[in-house]
Formats: structure tokens, C-alpha cells, sequence
């Protein structure tokens, strides 16, 4: 088991410096970082935030989720000879040579990060990362560490959702890597999908990565393939206990497939061959792990039947079949018919394991359907996601933005026609205040200078969106978001496995009130600025009022 840890974690070293090399990035990074060099400002010390503008889904929260590979990619950063070769290729033919000596020794042994913990419930206009340094490197950094944050933290918080409308009782499936914007898209997916509350995926190397349970029986198209009884080989199966000799399979089920048709009443002449056929192969093949899609031809007519024979003879050999998968139709419906007639099996020919049998449910499942299930009558035990959990079918981004709030000391803001893309200036600590209940609600940034709120103590503050008028709270108890992630080319803070992350998410969600993880209509989440930090802002602000008449200084 160590060896095999071992060889996970470096198949994911690799993974990382082969999705994300370093050219992983927009070409005007390299035009704005020669121009800061060509100027001598590339060393400037210069502090970018990294965050999002809008909760996503029109929900309440997000969470913070692709951190893990961010630090990876940092400690790799480096441009190669290749690289920069064809970097000289790309930019102008006028662009001084001794640039790409520069772009050669670049590493990121000067930058720092300070992160909100990964796994962590987060709010819009909340800085996610802190990332500060050398400013031709800073900016460098940009459009990778968004793409590395932007999908991980969106399909994290879709897969929560649906946990959430799920309910905590049924087990959730992430099937989805066939859906999935490409192979890269389908692995983040299967990862954070697992991480935001989902227990299994189909995905065998997200299984192989990073330690999540992997799922998957069989496909219509093993079942269709079969027409005859005379296709099943071979045709005996040993008994789980080892006390027979080998049974003959196909008898012993067209034993039982009459009994099972005289207990329901039921058709032979409807019940499809070849189904049974694909059946019967695949048991002998998994006797531990029968569990076949029933809905090829009919589920009531010929699956569920089909089923029954093959997994009553399994119980008979002392084998324990899983259950069933539904894939069409009206799932609520047809899980209580299942069950039902999964219990007068149970009962008529006194097989216990029968109760337990286990019924999965995959049909182009939504949040909404989801959501569904808890108002019906239904049996199903395990939903399986594909198409509107990978691809975050009601919003495709999150929407991250990665913006600039300090350069050698000073303070940057940006303004804009749309008063919503304005930026909050300076650096920054950001805490959570929370009430006598444990739950947060409001999360405060001020500026790194001052002095830390205290539990029980009034802090004067401004909503960041809203109503902007002054608020006086006093918080119950106060937590840091802040942490020191990276510093000088090291990694300074543990790297959490994909199961210890997931951990994390689902103590974080359980936090929240109730009114704030709301899937419809949530209540808004205060972020507010300090007082301080208000009065910077009101101060930048007049001063760049004042500067516009810099034409017309002598």
C-alpha cells in the first residue's frame, strides 16, 4: 500500500508540470513583463489579489479549490531553453535579447502567497490569494493560477450543491468525464467533484491520483451485444464457500427465472434472451459485483426479471449481488416497483440479502431533479451525475479575477465605468466574524497595518456591495482567513490529500446558516471594508480626481 501511495503522488507531481508548463498563459503577460523590464521596474515589490466578483449558481457560497496545484505550479515555475526560443519567435523581432537571459534565470523564488485554506466556504469579493513579489513574475503568474482556480472552484461548489440537494443519505456518482470540455476538464472535475461532498467516480485515473473510489459496472451496449444463452462462456461458476463443484449457471438460473416469473405473475415470453445472456456472463465474470443496468429493453417485463433469476442463483452460490441500475424513464417510479418486488423475493424464497439490495438512478440528472427526489416516493440509493455536474450547465465560469492592490508600498485601485469591477486597494487581512451560534456572518477586510478585531468588541465597518452606510457588529468570535501558503520558492504549509480537503469542505459548509446555503433565494452574505481601509479608498479616489489635471501643471 506505501509503494502504491508512493507512485500516486508522483504520477501527480508529473501530472502538474505536465498540465500546467509554464507557457500555460496569455501572451500579453510576456508584453507587459518586458516592458516592465525594458522600464527597470521588474523587481518593484508588487502585491496581486486573486478573488471573485458574484457567488456562483445564484447561491449563497462558493468554495475555494485548486490551491493544491497552484503551490505545485509555483515550485516548478521555470522557463526551459524550448521555451524560450519560442517566446523570441513569438515576440516582436525588436525585443531586446538580454529579455529572454532574464526570462531564463526566472523563477519563483522571490514570490509569497498568502491563501484562505483550501476547502474553505468563501464569498464573493473575498481575496482568495494574495500573491505577493517581483512584479515581472507576479504578473507572469496571472492567467495560470485563474485557470487553476476558476474551474476547481466552480465544479466544487456545483458538486456541493447537488450534495446538498441530495440530502446526506443517498451516495452520489460523478460519471461525467465523458461530458467533461476535454480530458483535463473531466479529471479536475472527478477530483472536485469528490472534494465538494460526491462519494465515487467512474474517472479510474482520478481513482488512480488521488485516492477516490471508483465505481461502474456495465454499459447498454454490453447488454445489446448479447442475443443468445449460447453466448455465455463459460457457463459454470464455483460456489463463494468452496463446497461445490462447479454449478451449471444457466440451469440454475432458469430455475429460478420460473419461480420468480410464478411469484409475479409475470411473462415468460417477454422476457428478453439476450439480456439474460449478457447477465449471466458478466456474473460469472463479478459474482462479488453484480450489479447490471435493467433498463435495455423493459425493466418490469425483462430486466428486473432477468435480474432477479441471475442474483437469486448468485445467493444460492453464497455470493452477494449489489443491486440494480436505472437509466430511463420515471426513476421514482420505478425504484419503488423494484423494491417492492425485491421484498417479496426477499420474503417468498427467504433470502435476506435482498433487502439490501442497492438501486442507482442515472437519467441526465440536474439540481433540480435532485432536489426532486426529496418530495417523491422513491428507493434510490445512488444517484449517478454526468453532463450538468461536469459542464456547470447554469454557469459555465466563475468568474475569477486576478488584480493588482499594491506596488513598492503604495496602494492601487482600480476604477471603471461599472462601479462593480472597482478594486479594494492596499494589502490586506481578512477575518470571519462569526455569531454565538458558530455561524459566520460577515467577513471583514482591513488593511495589514491594523490591529485584529476582537471577539465580543464593536468594529465599525462598510458592506463592500449594498448599502454602504456605516455598520457597527459585534462579533461572537472572530477567525483569520489567512494563511502563509508560500514563501521564497517553498511550499510552508502541509499539502492536504484529496480526502483531508473534502473533509475540510464538508466542517466548512456545516458552518453556514441555514439562510445563507439556501439553494434557491439564499440571504446575501455581508463582506465588508474597515473603517480604515473605507477612508483609503475615499482618499484614492479624490486623489485621482485631483491628478486628472496633470496636463495642465506647469
Amino acid at each position: 500500500m506505501a509503494a502504491r501511495s508512493s507512485q500516486s503522488c508522483t504520477a501527480l507531481e508529473r501530472s502538474i508540470r505536465e498540465r500546467v508548463p509554464t507557457l500555460l498563459t496569455d501572451l500579453y503577460q510576456f508584453t507587459m513583463a518586458y516592458a516592465y523590464w525594458r522600464a527597470g521596474r521588474h523587481n518593484e515589490p508588487a502585491v496581486f489579489e486573486l478573488f471573485f466578483r458574484d457567488n456562483p449558481f445564484g447561491g449563497g457560497f462558493s468554495l475555494f479549490s485548486g490551491l493544491h496545484d497552484c503551490l505545485l505550479f509555483l515550485r516548478s515555475f521555470r522557463f526551459t531553453d524550448e521555451d524560450v526560443e519560442y517566446l523570441r519567435s513569438v515576440l516582436p523581432p525588436a525585443t531586446d535579447p538580454a529579455f529572454f537571459l532574464f526570462l531564463r534565470e526566472l523563477d519563483c523564488s522571490g514570490v509569497t502567497v498568502h491563501s484562505v485554506p483550501e476547502g474553505t466556504v468563501v464569498f464573493a469579493r473575498v481575496p482568495l490569494m494574495e500573491v505577493s513579489g517581483p512584479l515581472a513574475v507576479v504578473q507572469l503568474l496571472e492567467t495560470s493560477l485563474l485557470c487553476l482556480v476558476n474551474y476547481a472552484s466552480l465544479v466544487c461548489s456545483n458538486a456541493a450543491r447537488f450534495r446538498l440537494a441530495a440530502g446526506s443519505r443517498r451516495k452520489l456518482l460523478e460519471m461525467g468525464l465523458r461530458r467533461a470540455q476535454g480530458p483535463d476538464g473531466g479529471l479536475t472535475a472527478s477530483r472536485y467533484t469528490y472534494v465538494g461532498g460526491f462519494d465515487l467516480t467512474s474517472n479510474v485515473q482520478a481513482g488512480f491520483l488521488f485516492g477516490i473510489p471508483v465505481a461502474g459496472t456495465m454499459a447498454h451496449s454490453y447488454v445489446t451485444s448479447f442475443s443468445s444463452l449460447e453466448e455465455v462462456w463459460p457457463q459454470t461458476l464455483v460456489a463463494a464457500n468452496g463446497d461445490h463443484d462447479n454449478i451449471d449457471l444457466i440451469s440454475l438460473t432458469k430455475g429460478w427465472l420460473g419461480r420468480v416469473c410464478e411469484l409475479l405473475e409475470a411473462e415468460p415470453g417477454k422476457i428478453h434472451e439476450g439480456e439474460l445472456a449478457a447477465f449471466l456472463s458478466y456474473a460469472i465474470a463479478y459474482p462479488h459485483n453484480f450489479l447490471p443496468v435493467i433498463d435495455s429493453y423493459s425493466v418490469t417485463c425483462s430486466g428486473l426479471l432477468n435480474f432477479c433469476a441471475v442474483a437469486l442463483s448468485l445467493c444460492e452460490l453464497d455470493y452477494s449481488p449489489l443491486g440494480v441500475r436505472l437509466d430511463s424513464g420515471d426513476l421514482c417510479r420505478q425504484s419503488v416497483e423494484v423494491r417492492h418486488v425485491f421484498r417479496l423475493c426477499s420474503e417468498q424464497f427467504s433470502i435476506p440479502a435482498f433487502q439490501s439490495l442497492l438501486i442507482v438512478g442515472t437519467n441526465n440528472i440536474t439540481e433540480h431533479s435532485m432536489a426532486e427526489l426529496n418530495k417523491k416516493e422513491n428507493e434510490i440509493d445512488v444517484v449517478g451525475v454526468g453532463t450538468h455536474l461536469v459542464t456547470c450547465t447554469r454557469q459555465p465560469s466563475l468568474g475569477c479575477v486576478y488584480k493588482l492592490v499594491e506596488v513598492r508600498g503604495s496602494p492601487r485601485m482600480k476604477f471603471s465605468e461599472d462601479p462593480e469591477k472597482s478594486t479594494v486597494p492596499g494589502r490586506k487581512a481578512v477575518y470571519r466574524m462569526l455569531d454565538t451560534e458558530g455561524h459566520p456572518f460577515l467577513d471583514l477586510l482591513c488593511l495589514c497595518e491594523e490591529s485584529a478585531p476582537k471577539a465580543c468588541v464593536a468594529v465599525r465597518c462598510h458592506p463592500v456591495v449594498g448599502d454602504k452606510t456605516c455598520q457597527s457588529i459585534t462579533p461572537a468570535q472572530v477567525s483569520c482567513l489567512r494563511l502563509d501558503v508560500y514563501t521564497k520558492g517553498q511550499i510552508t504549509h502541509p499539502l492536504c490529500s484529496t480526502a483531508e480537503t473534502r473533509e475540510k469542505v464538508q466542517s466548512s459548509i456545516q458552518t453556514l446558516h441555514p439562510r445563507h446555503k439556501r439553494l434557491q433565494e439564499p440571504d446575501s452574505y455581508i463582506v465588508a471594508v474597515s473603517e480604515k481601509l473605507h477612508n483609503l479608498i475615499a482618499e484614492i479616489r479624490k486623489g485621482s480626481s485631483n491628478n486628472s489635471n496633470f496636463l495642465l501643471a506647469n
